[in-house]
């Protein structure tokens, strides 16, 4: 708070006190308020400098096998040296594989693209199951473009168009260019444009003391906003106030693009003008599912190839992420194989948790739901199950996360229920009982609270025993 105090000498130089003016601001608050999800304390793979998983960080208990494994993985990806191959994470349900996903994600940070899908996402009526597949490959293959670009930026201080008589006949006039002044920190600038520059003014509703920035290139405009000199001219304005630029009118920009393969595929399979590769980024449309013949990703693979061998661009391959992997058909599995081998592929991670099962589409029994011939191209990364001490400390770990209050002995209870359950059903408990004790007058979760949840919630394993014991007298 900010205390404005005056004395002035008044009434024969006798000094009167003015009445303290306070000024009080709320600091808004900064927290982030995010629903909490099933992986939210995952921050990471809460791994040490030399590369050992530590017993408890970045949400991670346990499991300390699995997350050096994706560490070695993390920083192939960072290497460029783990492109076309694939990574299997098998285990029993609950014991953290699509955390571990998650935890690879956030090690790599955003600038690497990190595509999560379900293995049922391939069954379209739109595209077909191949389809579905390709473009999440190529969803998650980066292309980080770098462009040295001649931009013009100032604020407009003259803006005259020039007329000329008609050449198509009639009395009519049209502009034949536009005189623009632009002015700087540094200094200012009269430029001669296109009276299609002028057009594109128009539409973004350039005025007198607007700051602009015009690409010397494509000839693109963008108002930016209005001059600060011009803050004070109204009690009240809706309009966004910018400095006045820097430097002088004319100067070159390095800008750096991220872009995935599959948003220059879209573009592409619907153009709107311009052939260079950022007038096609710049047009990338979200419209209505279409399949992208296998002929226009060839062409697009030899442009980028192109750019890359040029040095303007840089391939960044990424993850892309299939959880429920056994939903896959032999169709989808085949296609894989090929889909892995191409030049331009990702590091593709599976998960399932099955054990022997049927592959879908066919008789042949085979481990995970996958078969052998793919199998044998996956590097398998196996998560145990978590004993009794480890799912006390996730509890905890889930407890704080959610903002509840629970006590040692409710805690120790169900990590005792996940044991005879699983995890998954003791973490769905901890809200409801948490509702239970307020609604009891108590802020702390007590066992009385959970074993009332229990009787309240049943888990998979005792309803199927339920539905064994009456089984006449459901409908079969």
């Amino acid at each position: 708070s900010s205390i404005d105090s005056a004395t002035a000498p008044r009434d024969g130089g006798r000094p009167r006190e003015r009445a303290l003016a306070m000024k009080i601001d709320e600091v808004p608050s900064l927290t982030r308020k995010a629903r909490v999800a099933a992986h939210t304390h995952i921050k990471g793979l809460g791994l040490k400098d030399d590369g050992s998983a530590a017993d408890a960080a970045a949400g991670w208990v346990g499991q300390e096998t699995a997350r050096e494994a994706c560490g070695v993985v993390a920083d192939m990806i960072r290497e460029k040296k783990m492109a076309g191959r694939a990574l299997l994470f098998a285990g029993a349900p609950g014991t953290g594989k699509t955390a571990l996903a998650l935890g690879i994600a956030q090690e790599l940070g955003t600038r690497v693209p990190f595509c999560p899908m379900v293995g049922s996402e391939v069954y379209s009526s739109e595209i077909k199951k191949t389809e579905v597949l390709m473009e999440n490959f190529r969803r998650a293959i980066g292309l980080r473009i770098k462009e040295v670009k001649e931009v013009y930026e100032g604020e407009v201080v003259e803006m005259t168009p020039e007329e000329t008589e008609s050449t198509s006949g009639g009395y009519g006039k049209v502009i034949s260019h536009v005189i623009i002044g632009l002015k700087s920190v540094k200094g200012t600038k009269q430029l001669k444009l296109d009276p299609a520059i002028y057009e594109a003014l128009q539409q973004e509703k350039v005025s007198t003391g607007d700051v602009i920035y015009i690409e010397a290139n494509s000839g693109s405009v963008k108002r930016v906003g209005r001059c600060d000199a011009y803050a004070t001219e109204f009690d009240l304005e809706a309009e966004e106030y910018v400095p006045l630029p820097k430097g002088d009118v004319h100067k070159r920009k390095e800008i750096v693009q991220d872009v995935t393969l599959h948003d220059l595929d879209s573009a592409n399979a619907k153009p709107v003008g311009g052939h260079d590769l950022v007038a096609v980024m710049n047009q990338i449309s979200k419209s209505k599912k279409t399949e992208i013949t296998e002929k226009l990703r060839q062409e697009i693979n030899k442009v980028v190839n192109g750019y890359i061998d040029q040095g303007i661009a840089e391939l960044v391959p990424g993850v892309l992420f299939i959880d429920e992997v056994h939903m896959l058909d032999i169709e989808c599995f085949t296609y894989l194989n090929k889909a892995l081998e191409s030049s331009l592929a990702p590091i593709v991670i599976f998960a399932t948790n099955r054990g022997v099962c049927t592959v879908k589409g066919t008789d042949i029994q085979a481990p995970h739901g996958i078969p052998t011939d793919l199998l044998d191209r996956l590097m398998i990364v196996r998560t145990m199950t978590y004993t009794i001490e480890e799912m006390v400390k996730i509890l905890a770990v889930r407890a704080q996360v959610e903002d509840l209050e629970v006590d040692e002995d409710s805690l120790a209870h169900l990590a005792e229920v996940g044991d005879r359950t699983s995890l998954r059903h003791a973490m769905q408990l901890m809200s409801p009982a948490f509702i239970v004790a307020k609604t009891n007058g108590r802020e702390k979760v007590a066992l009385s609270d959970l074993e009332e949840c229990e009787g309240l919630f049943l888990d998979a394993k005792a309803s199927a025993k339920l539905l064994q014991e009456q089984a006449d007298k459901y409908l079969a």
